[in-house]
């Protein structure tokens, strides 16, 4: 694995390109392409709605703001990690990085925090309240989220846990909450994710070198 780091998000956002990355992974490998386990190794998934959750939010006084998770994630992505830091007594490094791996640099992952020499890594997310409900109460990573998951292990060998984290901190109850997945849970679908990766960039270059031969 390759760390590559950079002095400002502008550099970072450019190194991103051409790259598959953990976000746009799941814009790539649909379930019906790619049917991954390890969610269901770590809690069997609800039949429940997202309007189930969304009548909680409700009820407790926080309907969805309509802010982008994305958006909130960066804003709030700092104070979440201090909260996993006291959590877990572990300290995370927030310098602002991509992983490649070394046989192909286009096969990436941006990490949101980084402990020891990488063998652990820490991801955040800080989604609306219903979404954050669901997920705390179900203890199951969003489907929108499982491939970027994958793929801190798909990039990075020796990478041994992956810390997910959700963070709601309008919540007075159940506003932060950590999904712990070790390598060992998502052998499976490493193998069968990278395999597709490897096969989307081989047609991807083919595409690509008929086009400029035109």
């Amino acid at each position: 694995m390759k760390t590559l780091y950079f002095n400002d998000e502008k550099e970072w956002l450019e190194a991103r390109l051409c790259k598959i990355t953990g976000t746009r992974l799941k814009d790539i490998a649909s379930k019906k392409k790619v049917d991954v386990t390890f969610n269901d190794a770590i809690s069997k998934k609800s039949d429940r709605k997202l309007g189930f959750y969304e009548l909680i939010a409700e009820r407790i006084g926080l309907p969805d703001d309509g802010e982008d998770p994305m958006s909130r994630g960066h804003r709030l992505q700092e104070e979440a990690i201090e909260r996993f830091e006291e959590k877990t007594g572990k300290a995370v490094d927030q310098t602002l990085v991509v992983w490649t791996r070394d046989d192909d640099d286009r096969i990436a992952i941006s990490p949101d925090g980084v402990i020891g020499d990488g063998i652990e890594a820490v991801e955040i997310k800080c989604l609306s309240t219903a979404k954050h409900l669901q997920a705390v109460i179900e203890n199951r990573i969003p489907d929108d989220y499982e491939m970027q998951a994958i793929q801190y292990f798909i990039v990075n060998d020796k990478l041994e846990t992956l810390y997910f984290c959700l963070y709601d901190p309008r919540l007075k109850v159940k506003d932060f909450h950590v999904i712990e997945i070790p390598r060992s849970l998502v052998l499976p679908d490493i193998e069968r994710v990278s395999i597709f990766e490897r096969t989307t960039l081989a047609e991807i270059d083919a595409i690509v070198d008929e086009l400029l031969s035109i």
